[in-house]
């Protein structure tokens, strides 16, 4: 199973990016889909998740700001984000939970870089 994660770039202070996050490989389902963000020097955490249903929870600092939402028949779980600060800077990863064997595994896109700055 592999994630592919794209959308980042630079945008000014106020701005809107949208990632996507696509899974592809041997799939079954997928439960939950999230994405998460490090910036330098700071631990990984959590942005938005959202369920295969599509109830989505936030962390507090992003919630009204950022909207996840997911497309099950794709595969693939996007993130927009809107009213950009220059501490939404990091690299931002997608996470997705599939159920094999009866087993959880956790799979990692490999990041995408978000650089909020004028």
């Amino acid at each position: 199973v592999q994630l592919q994660a794209s959308g980042g770039g630079l945008v000014q202070p106020g701005g809107s990016l949208r990632l996507s996050c696509a899974a592809s490989g041997s799939i079954f389902s997928i439960n939950r889909m999230g994405w998460y963000r490090q910036a330098p020097g700071k631990q990984r955490e959590l942005v938005a998740a959202i369920s295969p249903g599509g109830s989505p929870n936030y962390a507090d600092s992003m919630e009204g700001r950022f909207t996840i939402s997911r497309d099950n028949a794709k595969n693939t779980v996007y993130l927009q984000m809107n009213s950009l600060k220059p501490e939404d800077t990091a690299v931002y990863y997608c996470n997705a939970l599939l159920i094999e064997s009866g087993k959880g595994n956790y799979y990692w896109g490999q990041g995408t870089q978000v650089t909020v700055s004028s």
